[in-house]
């Protein structure tokens, strides 16, 4: 039977440790700034996900997604003997992309009330084509 509340409990735990980890386990001077901001954990307790972002440009995400890469296995073992559980599970490191989606949507709504204020102020200072009433009336 499959238990969504622990599986739950356990990512967001996983979570907490990844990021211990990376302060304790990872010695490498070249990773950049990363940000652990979410863990996913299969129900079967198998697998996780755990996801980060990377303050800096691509080259510097490239690089800690190497070193991240490089030094899985030691960041599962540490996680795993804090965690206290008896199967570890496997760990993926997934690079999030919601924060630059976010920036984007931000710009996109931001150009899009631009756009509406310059139409609602076109729209105020608009005169009708033609006459008054367009419309044709019938002569009694």
């Amino acid at each position: 039977m499959v238990d969504h509340a622990r599986a739950r409990r356990l990512s967001e735990r996983i979570r907490v440790l990844a990021a211990e980890a990376l302060e304790r386990v990872v010695k490498d001077p070249d990773l950049g700034f990363v940000t652990i901001t979410d863990c996913q954990v299969t129900p079967d307790l198998a697998s996780s996900k755990i996801f980060y972002t990377v303050f800096g440009d691509t080259e510097q995400k490239q690089l800690s997604a190497e070193i991240l890469e490089k030094y899985r296995g030691r960041i599962r073992k540490d996680i795993g003997n804090r965690l206290g559980i008896k199967v570890t599970p496997t760990v993926e490191f997934v690079t999030d992309e919601i924060p630059e989606t976010a920036a984007q949507l931000n710009q996109l709504l931001a150009e899009a009330k631009k756009r509406d204020s310059e139409l609602a102020q076109n729209a105020s200072s608009a005169k009708p084509a033609g006459e008054e009433d367009p419309y044709k009336h019938k002569e009694v």
